[in-house]
């Protein structure tokens, strides 16, 4: 009979990859976050003039999204499903409350106050995907016409309450995770179709409903010199300092735009143009490279994942986090509306890096439980 070891051998005995996936950590993702992390303290502190505490301000920040993480991938996939009602259920309540009790900063009620201030919106982000998976998961696929109905009222009802708050880009967000399954789960290709042409048909009624401020956003994207001192100075500011770095940028600490203050919103919505400027192609094709690294991680567990539930998860999680860097960096360069959507793992920001980290962490718990099933 084989004798136990102590607890202190049996952590020596282990190598470190070994170590990591008792822990539910995928090393390569790690890896990749931890780069992103350090390519964000750079930054911000290039983008807020050399500030230090801004600095440990994002090290905590980053330090306790990392817990969070850790804390995250420690649950299984099928702890993950049980929750998913309760958890939608607690956010879409939430949802609510901000509506009758939230706090309104800048013209937008997005927060509660419960001793300490987060937007509901960006729990939603969680409890939406987990939703309509294990909806759909439990469901013959490919999904009957009822169950994608109701897999789609389960994506419109949240998405409507946090477009009232006005947040239409996070709307727009916690909108694409959920439907994102439903693609997932193998639709027939005549209703996205449909789908798309009842899209662009609507675009006329859609139009007079949102914004004022949401109608001057599209507006100026569209043409951004127009009111370049009001509205449009976002975009242009941004264009010239990615412009201006060119192929190896200017260097750290010396981009004209960042330093002599001329970029707003430098260390959140636009610190990829502060990136772009002092570092210039070379330098934002390597976090690009990091990025997709990223993505394809996600989508390679998800190709491997034993049940359909994780699977759905997996692709979800990794393709959301796809279009958060595709809508940061478009709008940065022009393709689309400024709609306040922070670099991944970059920008400066709590609720939303947690958020963020606590899905990724769902990602490697998705991967690295399935590992000790089939060893």
């Amino acid at each position: 009979q084989r004798r136990k070891m102590p607890f202190k051998k049996q952590y020596d005995s282990l190598s470190s990859e070994d170590l990591f996936r008792k822990f539910h950590i995928d090393l390569p993702l790690l890896t990749a976050f931890l780069i992103l992390f350090s390519i964000s303290l750079i930054a911000i502190y290039s983008a807020s003039n050399s500030d230090i505490n801004a600095v440990i301000d994002q090290s905590i920040r980053i330090g306790i999204s990392l817990a969070a993480m850790i804390l995250i991938a420690q649950m299984s996939p099928l702890d993950y499903e049980r929750i998913a009602p309760w958890l939608y259920s607690l956010c879409f309540i939430l949802l609510g409350l901000v509506l009758i009790l939230g706090e309104t900063r800048n013209g937008a009620t997005r927060w509660l106050n419960i001793g300490i201030s987060f937007q509901p919106s960006e729990l939603m982000k969680i409890g939406m995907p987990l939703m309509v998976a294990r909806y759909i998961a439990r469901e013959s696929l490919p999904p009957s016409n009822t169950s994608i109905a109701l897999a789609v009222m389960i994506v419109i009802l949240p998405t409507y309450l946090i477009y009232l708050e006005p947040d239409l880009g996070t709307s727009v967000l916690v909108a694409f995770s959920g439907l994102i399954v439903i693609f997932l789960s193998g639709i027939k290709k005549r209703y996205l179709v449909i789908a798309f042409s009842l899209f662009i048909t609507s675009l006329p009624l859609i139009w007079p409903m949102i914004n004022e401020f949401q109608r001057k956003r599209v507006l100026t994207f569209l043409n951004p010199e127009k009111d370049p001192l009001g509205a449009g100075y976002h975009i242009i500011q941004s264009k010239i300092a990615i412009g201006s770095g060119g192929l190896f940028g200017k260097g750290w600490l010396n981009g004209s735009q960042g330093q002599l203050d001329f970029l707003p919103e430098r260390t959140t919505d636009f610190i990829f143009s502060i990136l772009a400027e002092e570092f210039g192609l070379v330098g934002i094709a390597i976090i690009i490279c990091v990025y997709l690294f990223i993505v394809g991680r996600g989508i390679l567990i998800a190709i491997n994942s034993q049940d359909l539930f994780s699977r759905l998860i997996a692709a979800s999680i990794s393709l959301t986090f796809f279009i958060y860097v595709f809508v940061n960096i478009s709008m940065t360069i022009g393709l689309l509306p400024v709609v306040g959507v922070p670099l991944p793992l970059i920008s400066r920001g709590g609720t939303s890096m947690v958020t963020l980290m606590i899905l990724l962490g769902m990602l490697m718990s998705v991967g690295t439980h399935k590992r000790l099933v089939t060893k």
